[in-house]
């Protein structure tokens, strides 16, 4: 079927509720979008330059992920010497040589209904969920997670135990954008729908939210999620985790700081420099 009949499908049959366990259409139609996301050839959102944001959510995507739970029975199944339990609509992704992915050796795992381009670099142990896209070129380093419909664009490095929230509800939520050539520092946390534009460097430590103010010195301004647009990190900024005082109350008596990203500088010869991956790792 076309893309305009399955997005019609998934959709009744998502508003069918319960009624839909059992059905061999809404069972072939969720087979049928899984493939599409492991194929690329659907994204949970998707780039338009006529959005607000520069992206667009199919929400008629996440409704068939969750379509997928609903269908799935749980079952027993096999991956070598591990064994697993999981809804058998999601059953255990496998790679070969043709797919050019390269996943390491040491308890990685990309789910099903998961994108994952030629050149990707999978370090042990990390986990890519279902509806997440991670594009050419980018590598997930060790613990490192991409929740579920987070979009990952080329050449990105996730560095060591980096968080990609992930979101499936509710359907028309913005997943979590990290652009292309973005380097996310190791224990960095980016999440509740937050964009991430290309170039941008997230030192170690930053976590970002949809609650989460941005302190931009370069250009004197505070960044901040509005109405419905999410928080949005500009282009090749270099983040840094920092702190601000509290200027009242017990906070201040107590001599008390909270957290704040900080952007300090964006990006020029002297950060390529130190943020570039060698290409004899890929």
């Amino acid at each position: 079927m076309t893309l305009s009949q399955l997005e019609k499908t998934i959709v009744r049959h998502f508003a069918a509720g319960p009624s839909a366990i059992g059905d061999a259409s809404a069972t072939a139609a969720f087979t049928s979008l899984r493939l599409s996301l492991e194929s690329g050839e659907v994204r949970a959102a998707s780039p338009d330059p006529d959005s607000a944001t520069g992206w667009r959510v199919n929400a008629w995507v996440k409704q068939g992920i969750l379509l997928g739970f609903r269908l799935g029975n749980l079952e027993e199944t096999q991956a070598g010497r591990l064994s697993f339990v999981d809804k058998h609509t999601y059953p255990v992704r496998h790679f070969g040589p043709a797919d050019g992915v390269r996943i390491v050796p040491g308890g990685s795992s990309v789910r099903a209904g998961a994108y994952v381009a030629r050149g990707v670099v999978c370090m042990p142990p990390m986990y890519i969920n279902a509806g997440a896209y991670v594009d050419e070129g980018t590598m997930v380093d060790s613990h490192a997670l991409v929740g579920s419909c987070a979009q990952i664009g080329k050449r990105v490095h996730l560095s060591a135990a980096a968080q990609i929230g992930g979101v499936l509800e509710p359907v028309n939520a913005s997943p979590v954008i990290v652009e292309d050539d973005v380097l996310v520092g190791g224990n960095s946390g980016v999440y509740e729908g937050t964009i991430v534009r290309k170039g941008a460097v997230l030192a170690a430590g930053v976590i970002l939210t949809r609650g989460t103010p941005v302190f931009d010195l370069v250009n004197g301004a505070i960044l901040r999620a509005t109405g419905e647009l999410p928080l949005i990190v500009p282009e090749n900024a270099v983040v840094v985790p920092g702190s601000r005082t509290v200027s009242k109350g017990k906070g201040q008596e107590w001599g008390l700081s909270l957290y704040a990203p900080v952007i300090v500088k964006y990006r020029d010869e002297k950060t390529d420099l130190s943020t570039a991956l060698e290409d004899l790792l890929r």
